[in-house]
């Protein structure tokens, strides 16, 4: 699915899969989780797995995917991508850093955000756009609607993995106002049952800004199975397109 909101210079490999085999990962992987409950390295090993189909994708050998500040993954010289997991789903996404100045994705369950996450996470305009959230315990299945607000959230994550390599400087979710724009039109397949249920682009609007990147960025989203999914990629060109 997140291949379908990237372009074709960017290496996508995504799995379902919860766990992986046994010696997948590489020593210094393995000494990174070593202290960590079974979720989290199943989590940490499936994406580093796609990591590695992604990185077949582009020509490049299999090489260790280590993490940085704020669990930044640090990729080879002259590569840039971004890692996703969720219950049901795990992807990666690289490109090489001539063609792509920053990318990020994310994938989260579609489903009504916890209780009193909305409010940290979401703008009072934004709460006004996207109006009130679903029962928690709702699903797509269910209802037949978008979880906006997680639909908000996924994005929000996008575009702080975009962010964030380029400036190395921490953006908090109250620091981009979103917009969506929904291009399937109501009432489409439900997702839940292998349909696509709903899709589109976001703009987020940065209220912290660097020289190094837009004022807005604009990414993708879609929902398939159950699943969120959202991309934001920059250009290196990016100011000679007109971007602003």
């Amino acid at each position: 699915m997140i291949d379908l909101l990237l372009p074709a210079d960017v290496s996508c490999a995504a799995t379902r899969a919860e766990s992986v085999p046994d010696g997948t990962l590489f020593p210094e992987e393995e000494a990174l989780i070593a202290k960590s409950v079974a979720k989290r390295r199943n989590d940490f090993a499936t994406a580093r797995a796609c990591a590695r189909r992604a990185m077949a994708g582009l020509g490049l050998p299999p090489v260790a995917v280590l993490h940085g500040h704020r669990g930044r993954p640090l990729w080879p010289e002259g590569i840039v991508g971004s890692l996703t997991h969720c219950d049901g789903y795990r992807a990666a996404a690289l490109a090489r850093a001539k063609d792509v100045l920053s990318l990020g994705i994310d994938a989260e369950p579609h489903a009504p955000l916890p209780g009193g996450v909305r409010e940290l996470v979401t703008l009072p305009a934004e709460r006004e756009r996207i109006g009130p959230s679903a029962p928690e315990g709702s699903d797509e299945d269910t209802t037949g609607e978008v979880h906006w607000d997680r639909v908000l959230f996924s994005a929000k994550e996008s575009v702080f993995k975009t962010w964030y390599p380029v400036t190395g400087l921490e953006l908090d979710f109250t620091e981009a106002d979103l917009t969506f724009h929904r291009t399937d039109g109501p009432g489409g397949d439900d997702g839940a049952r292998g349909g696509v249920a709903a899709e589109g682009s976001f703009a987020a609007r940065l209220l912290l800004t660097d020289p190094a990147l837009p004022t807005t960025l604009h990414g993708l989203w879609r929902i398939e199975d159950g699943i969120v999914a959202t991309a934001v990629l920059v250009r290196p060109d990016w100011r000679d397109s007109g971007t602003v």
